[in-house]
């Protein structure tokens, strides 16, 4: 899991110190700030992208709730509150605090509430990966108009007119464009999805050809053809994808 990026607010030192020795031990929290008062709790929250927060309650200039109470509920991070006075676990409560951790607490108590939260925190993102896979299911993903290609150490950028044709190569496919290949960690089927098909054509189970590229076709034996290019590239296009041909094979069929 990502790391959860931890706001620690509390007046005294010492009890700062002790949230972040006990945090330092799991590798999956990291503390991103430490605040003493309120005031800089609010503009911490703020200034940072905080998943959780160990609050205390009661400091010099204003209390934990008043913390609360100053960020939106979208904005808001897990809470844990941490204070020596048992009669705000209530409205800790109506909070939604993930725990109430009563000082002093101990190692065991720490790592329970620490638990808690990390399986709430890991729920919540769950949810928004099942929320953003849904949406992306219901929105239909127009065609790619550029390519991003490692080449030789270099990145190179391709518009789709200059792609010429696109080859099957194991588990990648090769996009030629002026005589040149360039290896893609895509699949034939990948490509063909995020392709146009006003403007390609798949013409053999491996090979996708650039219509604006084509010179002429030419029929063999056995429905098979010869896809001639501008460039005298020659392809073939087997008989299982001769209907992908659709128009421009019109005057020959």
């Amino acid at each position: 899991m990502q790391t959860i990026d931890t706001l620690i607010v509390d007046d005294e030192v010492l009890a700062r110190k002790k949230l972040c020795v006990l945090l330092g031990r799991d590798p999956d929290f990291r503390v991103v700030g430490e605040c003493a008062t309120a005031t800089d709790a609010v503009r911490a929250l703020h200034e940072l992208r905080i998943s959780l927060m160990f609050l205390d309650i009661q400091m010099p200039d204003d209390d934990g709730f008043s913390v609360i109470n100053a960020i939106g509920p979208d904005t808001r991070p897990k809470i844990i509150f941490t204070t020596a006075y048992d009669k705000y676990a209530l409205q800790a409560f109506d909070a939604e605090a993930v725990d109430y951790l009563l000082k002093p607490f101990d190692e065991e108590r720490f790592a329970r509430a620490a638990k808690r939260a990390k399986n709430e925190i890991l729920a919540d993102l769950a949810q928004r990966a099942i929320t953003v896979e849904e949406g992306i299911q219901a929105t239909p993903i127009p065609p790619s108009e550029r390519f991003v290609v490692k080449s030789e150490g270099r990145i190179l950028f391709f518009t789709t007119d200059e792609i010429d044709w696109i080859e099957a190569a194991s588990n990648y496919v090769k996009l030629y464009s002026a005589g040149k290949g360039h290896l893609v960690r895509h699949t034939m089927n990948e490509m063909e999805r995020k392709l146009d098909p006003r403007q390609f054509l798949r013409i053999h189970r491996s090979i996708i050809v650039n219509i604006k590229k084509i010179r002429g076709v030419e029929p063999c034996n056995s429905g098979e053809f010869i896809v001639t290019l501008v460039n005298g590239k020659e392809l073939p296009s087997s008989r299982g994808y001769r209907a992908n041909l659709g128009l421009l094979l019109k005057s020959v069929l």
